[in-house]
């Protein structure tokens, strides 16, 4: 009986390395979305060098990801799990907190995703309904209804399987190829490229410290678009060779991303122009389109959406495997530790629909939710690369089928102040952004908060056990991590 219930619990190891770099396409997707309000801000030459800085970031920390990756091959839920591992025997608290800033940021972010969808969708075929129904509590308008019904419908999708997770990526993945070779290759050979439609806003008179605070919150806002290439280590547990397939996505999902990162606002500024594109942030890809084919702005359109659906698609899929993880390590309640007959974390996908779908209809403003999802987010990232330095110092015997050059010890340290300076200035500032505020940040506070009375309730009520502050690590002879967490200092 108790193998019964423990194989209720594994996932099915059917991924290839390429199933991951698939599912990280969601990145260059995200990016189609977010970079018009960046360029339109700051204009694309720095645009361009802070999407290309937050990308050298992120490939960095990717790297380091790959060894942690390789430690714990059944560890689901990525980065914030690894976090966990390095700090509990210092802080137990830090995995709750990393894993729901995590969980929210993949979560909130398919919010965003179809509400561009709804929005794009009215836009483009239903101009003419923009009726409002007002319910009291909020607003019913066709782009919302249209984002709910792509929301429920994804979530369908995921919890009938990885296999049609996977097709779905398979199938958006290739869709997102035309956009990108479009808008990077084709507006050179076609001379649509104008060098005169770029300039650089970054330090102009009346920006704080020469215009360096705007650059650091602006990396805050970006940090979710890149840093997300991470999101392959969330199927550690799924991959058919663990440590190597796992290394082998990370690796190549955060160098296909640099590329893109830079070369992507670069020609699609210099096709469309900065000033289309501060006039409408997201469907000025039509217009480039037109001019650069020559028309069929139905099918950039069409493009688009499918590129959306691939990032809501990986959101959903990491962020309730994210949500499982924990559960499994005792740091949430027990019942999200669950996986359906399809072997996929139902209960979390539909704790991730709910709370989406509130999103969709109580906030709406898309930087406003990923800029309240970046705080937990940008700080899982803090506590996994410290957990790296962690890990090299008390556990040097645990085995590692990938180690790093020890060069790599004082990059993760360099790469956490960084990430910690751009959370700091960030959190404290993303309203010179125009795209949240207080509220947004006391949101994201809230969300962090409830993971620690979620945590205490799972450790006193539901295990009937006592918290501490420190927990027990496995030693270094015995990589076997505790069955079930004590709380025991």
């Amino acid at each position: 009986m108790s193998e019964a219930v423990a194989q209720d619990h594994q996932f099915e190891k059917s991924m290839r390395w390429h199933d991951g770099f698939v599912l990280s396409l969601t990145m260059p997707a995200a990016l189609i979305a977010a970079v018009g309000f960046s360029i339109g801000a700051l204009g694309a030459w720095a645009a361009v060098a802070l999407w290309g800085a937050s990308m050298v970031l992120a490939t960095g920390a990717n790297w380091i990801y790959s060894e942690m990756a390789a430690m714990f091959p059944e560890k689901p839920g990525g980065i914030a799990l690894y976090a966990h591992e390095g700090w509990r025997r210092y802080l137990a608290f830090v995995g709750p907190v990393a894993t729901f800033g995590y969980w929210f940021a993949w979560t909130g972010a398919i919010a965003v995703f179809a509400g561009i969808i709804g929005s794009l969708v009215q836009a483009q075929w239903f101009p003419g309904q923009d009726w409002v129904v007002d319910l009291a509590l909020f607003d019913l308008t066709f782009p919302r209804v249209i984002a709910a019904v792509a929301l429920v419908a994804l979530w369908g999708a995921n919890v009938l399987g990885l296999q049609l997770t996977l097709r779905v990526a398979y199938v958006t993945g290739a869709l997102l190829m035309v956009p990108l070779v479009v808008f990077i290759v084709l507006p050179y050979v076609t001379g649509n490229w104008d060098a005169a439609n770029l300039s650089w806003k970054l330090g102009e008179e009346g920006q704080a410290w020469g215009g360096l605070q705007l650059a650091i919150v602006w990396l805050y806002i970006m940090s979710w678009t890149s840093f997300g290439v991470e999101t392959a280590a969330a199927f550690a547990p799924e991959y058919k060779e663990g440590a190597r397939d796992t290394s082998r996505a990370l690796r190549a999902a955060a160098l296909f991303s640099l590329v893109v990162f830079v070369l992507l606002p670069l020609g699609v500024t210099g096709a469309v122009g900065e000033q289309a594109i501060a006039a409408d942030p997201v469907t000025f890809y039509t217009i480039g389109f037109q001019q650069i084919l020559g028309g069929a702005a139905d099918i950039m359109v069409v493009l688009i959406v499918a590129s959306l659906i691939l990032v809501m698609n990986t959101s959903m899929a990491d962020g309730s495997r994210a949500l499982f993880g924990i559960a499994a390590d005792g740091m949430t309640i027990r019942q999200l530790h669950h996986l359906n007959r399809h072997k996929v974390p139902s209960r979390a996908m539909t704790v991730g629909l709910i709370v989406n779908l509130v999103l969709i209809f109580f906030v709406g403003n898309t930087l406003a939710i990923l800029a309240t999802g970046n705080l937990g987010y940008i700080l899982a990232h803090f506590f996994a690369l410290t957990a790296f330095l962690l890990l090299r110092r008390d556990r040097p015997d645990w085995p590692r089928p990938i180690r790093l050059p020890a060069v790599f010890v004082p990059l993760a340290g360099v790469l956490a102040l960084v990430v910690a300076v751009i959370l700091v200035v960030g959190a404290s500032s993303f309203s010179l952004t125009g795209y949240g505020g207080t509220k947004e940040l006391l949101i994201a506070l809230g969300v962090l908060s409830s993971s620690i009375v979620l945590f205490l309730y799972r450790r006193l009520v539901q295990d009937r056990g006592r918290v501490s502050w420190r927990e027990r690590t496995p030693l270094p002879s015995a990589p076997e991590p505790d069955p079930v967490p004590t709380g025991v200092s």
